[in-house]
């Protein structure tokens, strides 16, 4: 069944501006700017009150399109609040006997983890455009990844995770 037309709003706060082109969503405030695409999406944006509300529409649509109203405004809603607010991952550096040995560089912007279960092979990760990383002054062993797109940061992250993935070796104790 299809519903004629499906709408939901969102309210805009005071120190953010956004612009609507072609279905591509600009948000700026005061930590910069972010641009998400909704192209692939079929929604109509529009903003209201004078750019202070956001409606999106769906007209026609079906259960699927219905679902994506809410993850449109969710997405928008996350751009907000990278933009006013930003967004930070803590990790922690788990080990049992060999103590990992991180460094920070390229201007906060990329790790080298050594000494990863005894290796000598130096592992590094460059981080995703506009996330810094930082160790942390007050806890031991934590990583600090700031950025303003949620997804990003949070990529990041899971691209140190992933290094510390053990893909053939079998641990035994």
């Amino acid at each position: 069944m299809k519903t004629i037309l499906a709408s939901e709003t969102m309210d805009i706060p005071e120190e953010v501006t956004v612009k609507v082109a072609a279905k591509v969503v600009t948000v700026e405030g005061p930590r910069g700017k972010l641009t998400r695409n909704f192209k692939h999406l079929n929604l109509d944006f529009q903003l209201q009150e004078g750019g202070r509300k956001l409606k999106v529409d769906a007209w026609f649509g079906t259960r699927r399109t219905m679902a994506a109203i809410r993850t449109a405004i969710s997405h928008v809603q996350n751009l907000i609040t990278g933009v006013t607010k930003g967004y930070r991952y803590k990790m922690r550096f788990v080990y049992a006997h060999f103590p990992i040995n991180a460094s920070i560089t390229n201007a906060n912007t990329a790790i080298e983890i050594r000494n990863f279960l005894g290796e000598k092979k130096v592992r590094k990760v460059d981080m995703l455009e506009g996330v810094t990383i930082l160790r942390s002054e007050k806890v031991k062993d934590e990583l600090i990844l700031d950025g303003n797109d949620i997804e990003l940061v949070s990529r990041s992250a899971a691209l140190i995770n992933q290094v510390g993935v053990l893909a053939s070796l079998i641990l035994q104790h």
